[in-house]
């Protein structure tokens, strides 16, 4: 039997019962675990005929048309699959119209480059989903599933659309997002981590509003593997995207999401050497991958690391020597002696992409005079634009102030704050009327509850904000 008759012969079946384990389905066809993956992936991301439930049960969905003309078969279901049922969407209705917009250019483009052969990309795949949904649900009407578990999904979506990513699905408890197709970014793997971590931050703030209401938490895990597919097409009125994964670009990702423990992010060895130095990482050892013949390498993400630019990787692995450029060199020193001397000075680069800009000022920093430049009395604060930090405000300006107050991701509200607060008023405690505006922009909590910060007009509120670091960094130049 051909395997397309087999996967028709699965659909019927699987239309007639509502329900098939994947026990069941491979006794029924004498399938291996590789051809049942490949069945189950068709069935599910092919065709949308079916959702899976628990990695253990396929739930008939239907085709669009279907489940838009005709009635659901009557069935028995449980508290999740009536959640899945109600939840199949198109990715047009929730995808913001401004990357729905990208992503029909990218459509057009494509049709312009390759017509109807697809392209080939290098993607990064992310699946997430909420342990213990279930049981959390489990006894609840439909309404009610939905109120705890739709939140949980909003925010999933909103950490893959705040990266540029594509959600292919929202189904059930969790969600298949792309970085890198139909929207292409050349720092996608980077661009899903960041979605992750920002996921699992997002989900451990709802999760302590669920205990505050009596709930159990929703813990959620997040598999992340980086691979290729071939576009083929991007439907322009649903968004929907057409796509074929090659070897097990995307299968690799729900693995590792099937293997990570609750509260917690896995990658494969691809993407974390992709990805080393811009987020830190634990390995795992090697763990043998269901249809993998060989054992693969896992580790799990802990949090962003110190590093943000190329440069900086590539610094740590060793850099080619520096040749070049003293007359610019120059020009940069002579200004640092003027600044010295109280004659403020700004020195902007201009050049082409790839022609050392980075590197220039790198070299500078660290070997003026074949010394660092903080030997010289000078206080360093670096920030950086990243093409991901587009989504976040003032993202140069916050890292520059986390630099000056020494703030690490290691630290909790309370430690930013003593940070803050404890190095202004050393400074100048006539300063002291800047720490609202600070705080706010650092992302820590008002102490005053009577504040009228909150309800400000932004506009007000933005040049206050702007004239507090102007006061915090002149008298900071007097020292």
């Amino acid at each position: 039997m051909k395997f397309s008759e087999i996967i028709d012969q699965a659909s019927a079946l699987l239309q007639r019962k509502g329900r098939l384990t994947y026990r069941s389905l491979k006794l029924e066809f004498s399938l291996d675990d590789e051809h049942l993956d490949v069945l189950r992936e068709e069935l599910i991301e092919g065709q949308c005929v079916a959702v899976d439930e628990d990695g253990k049960v396929l739930v008939w969905m239907g085709s669009r048309e279907s489940r838009v003309h005709s009635p659901e078969p009557e069935r028995v279901q449980s508290p999740k699959s009536k959640v899945q049922s109600q939840e199949a969407q198109p990715p047009s209705s929730y995808t913001p119209p401004h990357l729905a917009e990208r992503i029909r250019a990218e459509q057009a483009a494509l049709e312009a480059r390759s017509g109807t052969d697809g392209e080939r990309k290098t993607i990064t795949a992310l699946f997430a989903d909420l342990k213990g949904s279930t049981a959390l649900i489990e006894g609840l009407d439909p309404e009610e599933a939905r109120a705890i578990i739709d939140p949980a999904l909003q925010l999933m979506m909103d950490a893959v659309h705040r990266y540029e990513g594509y959600v292919a699905q929202a189904l059930g408890d969790g969600i298949f997002a792309l970085f890198g197709a139909p929207i292409a970014h050349e720092d996608h793997p980077q661009r899903a981590l960041y979605a992750a971590l920002r996921m699992q931050e997002e989900m451990r703030r709802y999760s302590d509003e669920l205990r505050r209401t009596g709930r159990a938490p929703l813990p959620m895990r997040v598999g992340v593997n980086t691979g290729e597919v071939v576009v083929r097409s991007i439907r322009k009125d649903d968004l929907h995207t057409d796509y074929v994964p090659v070897g097990h670009s995307t299968n690799l990702a729900a693995r590792m999401e099937q293997l990570a423990t609750p509260g917690s992010i896995l990658v494969t060895a691809y993407t974390h050497r992709l990805t080393d130095g811009y987020f830190k990482f634990k390995a795992l050892g090697e763990t043998q991958i269901k249809g993998v013949e060989m054992p693969l390498h896992v580790y799990e993400v802990l949090g962003a690391g110190p590093l943000r630019t190329r440069l900086q990787v590539a610094a740590t692995r060793g850099l080619t020597r520096f040749v070049g450029r003293q007359s610019e060199m120059e020009q940069i020193k002579r200004a640092l002696d003027q600044a010295k001397v109280g004659h403020g000075q700004i020195v902007g680069v201009m050049g082409e992409p790839g022609l050392g800009k980075s590197r220039l000022f790198y070299e500078f920093v660290g070997a003026y005079d074949y010394t660092p430049l903080r030997i010289h009395g000078c206080l360093v604060l670096e920030a950086y634009s990243v093409s991901h930090g587009k989504a976040s405000p003032y993202l140069p300006v916050i890292e520059l102030l986390k630099g000056y107050f020494d703030i690490t991701v290691e630290d909790d509200e309370r430690k930013r704050r003593e940070k803050i607060g404890g190095k202004v008023l050393m400074l100048d405690r006539s300063l002291e009327e800047t720490l609202p505006y600070l705080f706010s922009l650092l992302g820590v909590t008002e102490p005053d509850p009577q504040s009228s910060l909150p309800q400000m007009d932004p506009q007000i509120r933005r040049r206050r904000t702007f004239e507090a670091i102007k006061k915090l960094f002149l008298r900071e130049s007097l020292n």
